[in-house]
């Protein structure tokens, strides 16, 4: 018969504005079997969610350059878009379970990759 069909999209938006954090960030979806779209603020992130309503998770840094932070970005795609989820890092501060998306994931920078990983997984 057919192929089995996979329901449930692995793709993932990978926002960070050090290139080479989000280089490795890539790198950690794509090893997990994500596809990967990548923005460097959430301006950007924001044009890639509209152009790209497949995109089931944001992972997000929370300091950044631009118009938004990244409980900010989560905060506005939540409202805008219900069903993503999100996985949000930071190194300098950890956000109150309140002031996230309900659902999302918290990780200290450095991170472990195993469990991003995993984190991205649950959060399908």
């Amino acid at each position: 018969m057919g192929q089995a069909i996979e329901t449930t999209a692995k793709i993932v938006l990978i926002v960070e504005d050090e290139p080479i954090i989000r280089l490795m960030a890539i790198s950690l979806a794509e090893d997990e079997g994500f596809t990967v779209y990548d923005a460097q603020d959430a301006d950007e992130a924001i044009a890639i969610l509209e152009d790209h309503p497949e995109i089931r998770i944001v992972f997000t840094d929370i300091h950044m350059a631009g118009t938004m932070d990244g409980l900010q970005l989560a905060a506005f795609a939540h409202d805008r878009w219900p069903p993503l989820r999100f996985l949000i890092v930071s190194g300098e501060l950890r956000p109150a379970s309140h002031e996230m998306p309900a659902g999302a994931c918290f990780f200290s920078k450095p991170y472990d990759s195993a469990a991003i990983g995993r984190a991205l997984h649950s959060l399908l």
